[in-house]
């Protein structure tokens, strides 16, 4: 059961994957967010959530490219004008890539790319949505973390866990795995800067999922993406201001940096 209830949600690479069932699968809660933004670099060609939009009119779909800050600054203002002062209540940074490279065969190129999309992305995406954040937590219960109050969910790995360095065996995948170990260090950064504000800012690791991303590997993996979402969403609705700044499996486990 979850008991998830959002006036407002954001999610970053929604055309696929993940994203694409974050959305799908907060449409169907018992209470839906009235306001869905589901965001992607190119939503012409988002034909799948382009037919949700057709089917749900609190589905907004528009364009954001986390590479960009003028890309992630003209969203703001897009979601600002539609929110109209209510403020932005979950923000789930989905977006991400994974290159195979090995150890040796790491190449400076990946590495940038890779810290610009899971680091310097999610970073500018919390910065500049950090006033529609802001507006929602004074406007909710001012005792407790939530996120039904305001919050920002990080999509890591387990692969950039130091302890697990889950799936070693099957892959180096070098600048994935080092940029979700900073995206981790990143999310207890904003946990600390942020708790004041009423904002919680958790880390999340989906599990080894069957996506287009996730099969990209000799990793031989049975988790659905549908299990993965209902999970992180069942997680979703029992956060609180203990679980800031913690990393947390699909399941709900705590897991180790």
């Amino acid at each position: 059961m979850c008991d998830l209830s959002c006036f407002s949600v954001l999610i970053t690479g929604a055309n696929r994957g993940l994203g694409l069932e974050f959305v799908r699968q907060l449409l169907q809660l018992s209470k839906p967010p009235q306001m869905l933004f589901a965001t992607c670099r190119n939503p012409s060609k988002a034909q799948e959530l382009q037919k949700l939009k057709a089917q749900h009119s609190n589905v907004q779909i528009l364009s954001l490219d986390v590479e960009s800050i003028i890309s992630i600054q003209e969203a703001s203002v897009f979601v600002k004008d539609q929110l109209k002062g209510l403020g932005l209540n979950l923000l789930i940074n989905n977006a991400g890539n994974a290159i195979a490279n090995t150890i040796y065969s790491e190449s400076e190129e990946s590495m940038h790319l890779l810290y610009q999309i899971h680091v310097v992305g999610n970073l500018k995406m919390s910065q500049i949505f950090l006033p529609l954040l802001k507006e929602a937590a004074q406007r909710g219960p001012q005792d407790s973390l939530s996120c039904n109050r305001a919050a920002i969910i990080n999509i890591s790995s387990s692969a950039g866990s130091i302890t697990e360095v889950l799936g070693w065996e099957y892959g180096h995948c070098l600048s994935y795995r080092c940029s979700k170990a900073a995206l981790n260090m990143l999310t207890r950064c904003q946990a600390l800067a942020l708790k004041e504000e009423g904002i919680l800012c958790t880390a999340l690791h989906p599990g080894w999922v069957q996506t287009d991303m996730g099969n990209s590997s000799a990793f031989v993996t049975t988790l659905k993406k549908e299990e993965s979402v209902q999970g992180m969403l069942r997680v979703l609705s029992t956060l609180s201001e203990e679980h800031s700044g913690g990393f947390y499996s699909w399941e709900g486990k705590a897991l180790s940096w």
